[in-house]
Order: structure tokens, then sequence, then C-alpha cells
């Protein structure tokens, strides 16, 4: 079974993030790194299906500055055999539809089954890469997945989705993209030996000239800005309930006008 997982780094979700003071975007300096954790269900998934079948590949395809080599090495570590590293200047702030072509042309060049993506990454949150990845390779995809089952010939895959009230399952012919959400399953630490052999594993390195992608963006940030504070709650003390009960509903409909 050969599995292409497209990985992204992005600031752990316990870094304070702060804008720059041109508005330009944000503070790089001390942000630590982790990979997106959604991508991490999307390695885990990849090398139980190679595990499940006894053979096949699990290659990582990442965008982004050379930093995304630690991101890389870790899903090597944890068992990935290889890696393409798609580096350019003009990806580092790259709209979803940019990231996407690059994932694409990418993806052209490296033989797979199936496609996994984390469903979205939790820094810019567009959810809309592994969608844009599928239309442009023209194979179906499903998203939101949380259960996985590739058929024993490896013509068809068999996704299960939580939906609002109860859950879907969606049949697809593979190849096809699937993009992962949590419950799909717990990701395995990086074993010692796995951290040792993923230094000798290959990371190709491409360019998008290379893939033969043009760097104009479809999207572009203007300006950063934090959202505003919000304001202190208020506590009433002292009363009866249905006092209390009354107050609370005055002050949701004159106050807060939310009703």
């Amino acid at each position: 079974m050969k599995s292409l997982v497209c990985l992204k780094q992005v600031p752990d979700t316990e870094t304070q993030i702060k804008v720059n003071a041109d508005g330009s975007g944000i503070v790089t300096d001390g942000i630590k790194y982790v990979i997106n954790p959604y991508d991490e269900f999307s390695v885990e998934e990849a090398l139980r299906l190679k595990e499940k079948f006894k053979a096949g590949e699990v290659v990582i395809l990442s965008i982004g500055p050379d930093r995304c080599v630690e991101a890389i090495r870790t899903a090597l570590a944890m068992g990935a055999d290889r890696a393409v590293h798609v580096g350019d200047e003009a990806l580092n702030n790259g709209d979803p539809f940019l990231v996407a072509q690059a994932l694409a042309a990418a993806a052209a060049n490296v033989e797979y089954d199936i496609i996994f993506c984390g469903h979205r990454a939790i820094d810019d949150d567009f959810a809309e890469t592994g969608a844009m990845v599928a239309e442009l390779l023209k194979i179906p995809q499903v998203t939101l997945v949380t259960k996985v089952e590739v058929s024993a010939d490896k013509k068809t895959v068999v996704c299960e989705r939580d939906i609002e009230g109860g859950k879907e399952t969606v049949e697809a012919p593979l190849p096809c993209v699937v993009t992962s959400q949590k419950g799909l399953n717990e990701p395995r630490y990086a074993s010692l030996p796995g951290i040792m052999k993923a230094k000798k594993k290959p990371i190709d390195k491409k360019t998008l000239s290379d893939l033969g992608v043009s760097p104009e963006p479809k999207l572009q940030a203007k300006n950063y800005s934090m959202p505003a504070a919000r304001q202190a709650g208020k506590k009433f003390e002292g009363m009866e309930p249905q006092d209390v009960a009354k107050t609370v509903v005055q002050a949701l409909r004159s106050e807060a006008k939310v009703i």
C-alpha cells in the first residue's frame, strides 16, 4: 500500500501568538513548531495501512521553509520511508490554492494509492487545501474521516465520517484524497531507533520552479490584528435564584442584545 501524506509544520498550540508592530504578520521569535495535529493522524493511518498490507511505502510531502525539515524528520522517525520537501520563499505565506497547486504538482511525481491530509491546519484554519489537491489531481475525496478501511485488492476505500446526530459511511475508488479528523487513531511516538534511522532517510528538495508552478498567489493577507479584548463578566450574588434569573434575562436582552 503506497500512501502519500501531506504534512504541515505549525506553531505549537501552547505558543502565545503576537502580531508584529506593522501588522504584516506574527512575531516568529521564540515560537515552537510542531506537526499539525490533524496531519499526525494522517501519518499514523498511513503507517497502519503499510503494516496491514505488510508492504508498500509512506511518503511525506511538506511545503514550507527550512525549519519544516524538523517536522519531516519526526514523521520519518515515526516510520515513514522518505519525504519530499517543497521549499520556496513564495510559499512561506502562500494561500491554500498556491499550496494545493504545489502539493498536486509534487504528488504527480510520486506513486500512491491514497493521499492523506489533515482536514485543516491549526494556524490559518482554512480547511481547503486537501479538497483542492483532490480537484487538481482529478481524483475523489472523502473529508473529515474518523475510520478508514481499504479493500484487500486496494481498489476501494470505505470511510466513516462523524455527522450531526450520527455517522456517515462513504465508499470511494482508489486513488483518492482522505482528510483526517480527530478520532481516526492515536498517533504513535517516535522510538529511539526510529529517530536514529530517520537521520539517514532521504528528503527530496523541490522548488516551485522545479514543479512548474507559478508563485503568484490568489489570496493575500493585507493586515493582521489581534481580536478585541473581551469585557469582564458579571456576577450576581446575594440574590434569590428567581431574582438572579430575571436579572440575567434582562441583561441578555438590554445589554448583550442576544434575546
